[in-house]
């Protein structure tokens, strides 16, 4: 019971700092995704690309290498990496944490969004590419107006549930008390005292918020697939 109350007591005292939280791990993972959707592009045309010195595709080799790296390595290594690696490239520029734990956040989101659109391009059938071909359409435009417009409805709701993934996976950032909800976690935490209660208060709005967004996508789906 006193757990109980010490929840509802932590909701209604503290709701600010949650809201505080609640509001920078979306910014977080709206940025990570929205940059990595760029990244991903980039990297997803490079490893379908033609383009061969000898019998090599660099570019292919390239982003495979990056893609490995980058999926084979824990999400935390990536953010202590960025983290102490951005002040040794600008000395005396102070960048800030933020800026650090989002670079790592969309370089990392970036490796797996580029499988994402890699995949969703392939399934478009390739006798779209073919016909647009035979109409005149060159290599650019045939990727931009007749595969990508495709393959982006395939994968919209994979993107959508690379956004619920990355909202979770923002706690990581409270390693370097970066303003989330975790952050938050630990503020309340060192204030209260109280190890359990904040946590279960934190809990509740990332299912929350995961479960909310889980519908979202959910629904998407359905209207994507009647249409």
């Amino acid at each position: 019971m006193n757990i109980l109350m010490n929840v509802f007591k932590i909701f209604t005292k503290y709701w600010d700092m949650l809201l505080e939280g609640v509001g920078m791990t979306l910014m977080l993972s709206a940025i990570a995704v929205a940059f990595g959707i760029v990244i991903g592009i980039v990297l997803a045309l490079m490893r379908l690309s033609n383009f061969k010195i000898g019998k090599v595709k660099p570019l292919g080799a390239i982003a495979t290498a990056y893609t490995e790296v980058i999926r084979d390595t824990p999400l935390l290594l990536q953010l202590y990496f960025f983290y102490f690696l951005i002040p040794m490239i600008f000395p005396g520029v102070d960048l800030g944490k933020i800026f650090s734990v989002a670079l790592a956040m969309s370089l990392n989101s970036g490796a797996y969004v580029a499988e994402i659109i890699r995949s969703g391009i392939m399934a478009v059938d390739k006798g779209q590419t073919e016909a647009a071909r035979s109409l005149g359409l060159n290599y650019q435009q045939t990727l931009r107006k007749v595969v990508l417009p495709q393959a982006i409805k395939n994968i919209l709701p994979a993107l959508c549930n690379e956004f619920v993934t990355i909202v979770k996976e923002s706690s990581l950032a409270s390693t370097f008390f970066a303003g989330d909800i975790m952050t938050q976690y630990k503020t309340i935490n060192s204030i209260t005292y109280l190890a359990i209660e904040p946590l279960i208060v934190s809990g509740i709005i990332y299912f929350v918020l995961g479960f909310t967004l889980s519908k979202a996508v959910a629904a998407l789906e359905r209207r994507m697939k009647n249409d």
